[in-house]
């Protein structure tokens, strides 16, 4: 009677313990997958930071593009608007692409392209869009994980009774994974 109870102590004991260390497992995965989007946030911010100054820099020179200059500037308010991971990558992708759009224009501004501010904000926003682009990988590599994690079982039965549930991915819009099309 004694083995019995003991190894029924032992029984409950390894599946307590099983339990215990899903659940830190899972509390630190969540922190990663947290702390990834924490990461883009900050270069979604700094990006945001320097566009009214690429702006300011572009106006003089772009009498002609002001519906572009106004996409940026409406870009980037829906950045700052956005709320979940989707609206905010919606929004980035948006901004990606005027941004693009903007510094594809500018090659018919000479002047502007010479213009030092210009060439240094461009410099910047570019490096800023290849942090963004590392920190949105980086985000989906950790998602990844997290919701295989809760995917598998029988961490799948014990996800649900904890109340872990998937993340969502920083995905590409259909127009992004569009090829690029440059004509001459």
């Amino acid at each position: 009677m004694n083995m019995f109870l003991i190894g029924g102590l032992a029984v409950v004991g390894v599946f307590a313990l099983s339990i215990v260390l899903l659940y830190n497992s899972l509390i630190r995965l969540r922190n990663q997958v947290k702390n990834s989007w924490a990461q883009i946030d900050v270069q979604l911010k700094r990006r945001n930071d320097l566009i009214p100054n690429l702006v300011e820099t572009v106006k003089g020179y772009m009498k002609h593009e002001k519906d572009l200059l106004e996409n940026v500037t409406k870009a980037r308010s829906a950045i700052l608007s956005a709320e979940t991971v989707e609206d905010k990558a919606d929004a980035s992708n948006m901004l990606s692409g005027t941004l693009k759009s903007l510094f594809a224009v500018s090659e018919n501004y000479p002047d502007l392209k010479a213009n030092q501010n210009f060439m240094q904000l461009q410099e910047e926003i570019t490096g800023t869009e290849n942090k963004i682009s590392y920190a949105r990988q980086h985000y989906n590599d950790i998602v990844m994980v997290f919701n295989t994690k809760i995917e598998v079982f029988p961490n799948n039965i014990f996800a649900g009774m904890l109340n872990f549930g998937q993340e969502a991915l920083f995905e590409a819009t259909e127009e992004e994974k569009k090829n690029v099309q440059v004509k001459f």
